[in-house]
């Protein structure tokens, strides 16, 4: 009887750690944030930008302006950070800064 009981907690963790693993991309948590962006002074900057920080793993979308020299970046926050995002963009000579990080509030601003 001892055994069976044991056996038995046994499947329920490992069933249990299998559901976590299976529920764990459903518990990511998109964001967004808005950067601002230096040293973009043609229209080819916002392309560079753009995909300087789409190569960063975890980010979904990305939106540009050149006239407003911003950016607003869509992230799953379990794989980056703001912080990882615009440093890819100033690596490529376009300092980035964040501005915001609220998404409730970047969805109504825009």
């Amino acid at each position: 009887m001892t055994k069976w009981i044991a056996k038995m907690a046994q499947t329920l963790v490992l069933a249990g750690l299998l559901i976590g693993l299976a529920l764990a991309p459903a518990l990511a948590k998109e964001r967004k944030a808005r950067f601002a962006i230096a040293n973009m002074t043609c229209a080819s900057c916002p392309v560079i930008v753009k995909r300087a920080m789409e190569s960063v793993d975890g980010v979904m979308a990305v939106s540009v302006s050149y006239e407003e020299k911003e950016a607003v970046v869509t992230y799953d926050d379990t794989r980056t950070s703001p912080e990882a995002i615009a440093e890819a963009s100033t690596k490529h000579g376009y300092p980035a800064r964040v501005v915001e990080d609220n998404p409730s509030q970047i969805d109504k601003n825009q």
